[in-house]
């Protein structure tokens, strides 16, 4: 394998960004878990049916359509919340802390072309745990909402840079395999959050499980000590530096939208199949605490290695025939997945799911950044990404409402979600570009 022949500094490299991602992801899952007794403790519902969506987006034709309209929707009644405006619903948590992160990959990726991935790495990785731990003592739950959108600006910025950094340091012909190693950790933190919800929400409550969330900062000594500059940034910082953030989107726009649409889609089938699986198993089925996370271990296991195959199989197979293959394999598993009626066929059909919906996103690390323009490689990747997790941060909301007509079931929110994703990512994917094994240093 390539990686056995690795140097001191891409295994570092590869550790630092890999347990970023993973810490990161962590952090926020442990929100999905807990996110019911939250809402439990400080009065807010948590239904189907989100919020009063209104007139506009009743009118509003197609899915798309309905998906803009959401967005503004979304962030008025995040300022609703902030007022104490009553009738608000706990699942806008989620959906505001995914609608921030663009903010935080645009700002820290910014401030990595100018200042170098492995300081401002450190930087945010300090707040978005010192975030993590101050959602334990939110009094409100408005107080607890601007921390969490706060938290979701700081997650917002580690995939881009640690990507970023990744891909400029290690060889050509490793990229794909390290993109899976990468990306399972967002996987890996899922199956963290899972396992320390099991074991440790029981004992110290979901106050408890955010103060775990400071953890993570103890990586920035790690990554002090044994983690160097990226040779990309290096490199780059031997020259002028005139190019704006308007300079590329100038020469690039058309790479920028293709890449935002292609991740809107895949959020929407991440966090699709992923934020309400949960509260699905536990208020749709009933399921307790312990049956709860057991799935979403068995669910995350499958991630963690669906996201390792199709990211080496990328290497060899090219990016974007890798990305079709396995988005296909969503398709048909979508039905059995959301409507299973028994917990070992959810687990097994759930563990199916994941493996192929982390295979898509294996790929995509390295795709990103072999795409993205070599002046805002810092800012680019992480910025296309989470603009498309900003236009996915509808899916609580349209999953709930779907949930609602069809009389509170959350499966065909679940499995309507996931089967659309696919499809769409297999379009973009056959009509894409791809630039396998393109220089980064």
């Amino acid at each position: 394998m390539a990686s056995r022949s690795w140097t001191s500094a891409e295994k570092h490299v590869v550790a630092a960004s890999f347990l970023g991602w993973m810490l990161d992801a962590f952090d926020f899952f442990l929100l999905v878990f807990v996110l019911s007794d939250v809402a439990k403790e400080m009065g807010v519902p948590v239904s189907p049916h989100p919020f009063a969506l209104g007139a506009d987006y009743a009118a509003a034709h197609g899915f798309i359509a309905k998906a803009f309209v959401l967005v503004p929707l979304i962030f008025q009644h995040f300022f609703a919340a902030l007022r104490g405006a009553n009738g608000l619903d706990a699942t806008i948590v989620p959906t505001i802390t995914l609608a921030f992160r663009p903010i935080g990959a645009f700002v820290f990726g910014r401030l990595a072309d100018r200042f170098g991935r492995r300081p401002v790495l450190m930087f945010d990785v300090i707040c978005y745990s010192a975030l993590a731990f101050a959602s334990a003592f939110a009094p409100n739950f408005a107080i607890f909402l601007i921390i969490r959108a706060l938290f979701g600006i700081a997650m917002g910025g580690e995939w881009g840079i640690g990507a970023s950094l990744t891909m400029e340091t290690v060889r050509a012909e490793s990229r794909g395999l390290v993109s899976g190693i990468l990306q399972t950790g967002y996987s890996s933190g899922y199956l963290l959050a899972s396992l320390v919800y099991y074991f440790l929400f029981p004992i110290i409550g979901w106050r408890g499980l955010f103060m775990v969330g400071v953890l993570p900062a103890l990586m920035v000594l790690y990554i002090r000590r044994h983690v160097p500059e990226s040779p990309g940034f290096v490199a780059g910082s031997l020259k002028e530096k005139s190019e704006t953030v308007v300079d590329v989107l100038k020469k690039h726009w058309a790479l920028a939208v293709y890449a935002i649409l292609l991740m809107t889609c895949m959020n929407f089938l991440s966090h699709g199949t992923q934020d309400l699986y949960p509260t699905f198993l536990k208020k749709q089925l009933g399921f307790g605490p312990h049956l709860t996370s057991a799935i979403a271990v068995i669910y995350n296991i499958g991630a963690i290695l669906g996201g390792l195959a199709f990211g080496y199989l990328s290497q060899r197979f090219g990016r974007r025939r890798s990305l079709m293959l396995a988005a296909l394999f969503v398709i048909p598993l979508a039905p059995l997945w959301a409507f299973g009626a028994t917990p070992f066929v959810l687990a097994a059909a759930s563990f199916a799911m994941q493996f192929f919906v982390q295979g898509c996103w294996g790929v995509i690390p390295a795709h990103l950044n072999e795409l993205s323009p070599a002046s805002a490689r810092g800012a680019f990747p992480g910025t296309v990404y989470q603009l498309g997790n900003f236009l996915a941060s509808v899916n609580t909301t349209v999953q709930g409402t779907l949930a609602a007509a069809t009389g509170g079931n959350f499966s065909y929110g679940l499995a309507g979600v996931a089967i659309a994703a696919a499809l769409l990512i297999m379009l973009f994917a056959a009509f894409g570009p791809e630039a396998r094994d393109v220089r980064m240093d």
